[in-house]
């Protein structure tokens, strides 16, 4: 029972490892929804009203990026969008590794020391996830590109 046990956990921090790391392109998005959701419902929207607008606003946001990063041939101009998003994904990468270190690590500074580590981390993985996909290639219309083997 032991050994189930510790099986279940090890899979369970597993999974939650792979859901920060897969999810971490999604913190900018994440943050202006919820930002505009707040506004919109103190300005008196309603709930309905509210949601559809924070949905919409974090879609625009997140498609907006990955258009730009796909379309400008500017390096520094990638490199600035894609940061844009990967800070928010370390700020939540350092929060969410501060949280979990406290469950086993009784000294703060080693707390401190991992979720610096997890920022950096989350942060990188973000925005390498982010700008990876979108390297530009030559264009050549009606022409099929060989392998060089």
């Amino acid at each position: 029972m032991l050994a189930l046990g510790l099986a279940i956990n090890t899979l369970g921090i597993g999974l939650f490892c792979w859901a920060i790391f897969a999810l971490a392109v999604y913190a900018l998005p994440f943050f202006v929804s919820l930002s505009i959701g707040m506004t919109t419902f103190r300005s008196g929207a309603g709930l309905i009203g509210a949601v559809l607008i924070a949905t919409a606003g974090g879609a625009l946001t997140l498609v907006l990026g990955q258009v730009a990063v796909a379309i400008t041939r500017s390096l520094a101009l990638r490199i600035a969008i894609a940061t844009a998003f990967a800070i928010p994904a370390a700020v939540a990468g350092y929060h969410v590794v501060f949280a979990l270190s406290q469950i086993g690590v009784p000294s703060l500074v080693w707390r401190e020391v991992f979720a610096c580590l997890g920022a950096v981390c989350i942060g990188v993985t973000s925005w390498t996830r982010f700008i990876v996909p979108a390297e530009t290639r030559p264009f050549e219309p009606g022409r099929v590109v060989e392998s060089p083997s």
